[in-house]
């Protein structure tokens, strides 16, 4: 396995560890909204630069999937807030 790929699973394991600390202790909804987005956009980086390293392209849908799941899930998120707000 390439050193360069250790390293970069190794920072972005330890980033992923804090998001989900976040995620976990988020005081509030938005809180772990955005911290979930960073996940995901951890998890794209991390499939991109493997991607890159090894000079293939086969996990691109799944960088596309993922892609669209987090701005799926922003704009639902963004609109139960939002409902929220009005009610009160």
């Amino acid at each position: 396995m390439n050193v360069m790929l250790i390293a970069i699973y190794v920072i972005f394991a330890v980033a992923a560890l804090l998001t989900l600390w976040r995620i976990v202790i988020g005081p509030s909804i938005l809180d772990r909204a955005v911290a979930s987005d960073v996940l995901l956009t951890e998890v794209m980086c991390v499939l991109g630069a493997e991607m890159a390293i090894n000079h293939h392209t086969r996990t691109l849908p799944v960088l596309l999937i993922i892609a669209a799941v987090g701005v799926f899930g922003s704009i639902s998120i963004a609109r139960f807030v939002a409902r929220r707000d009005q009610e009160r």
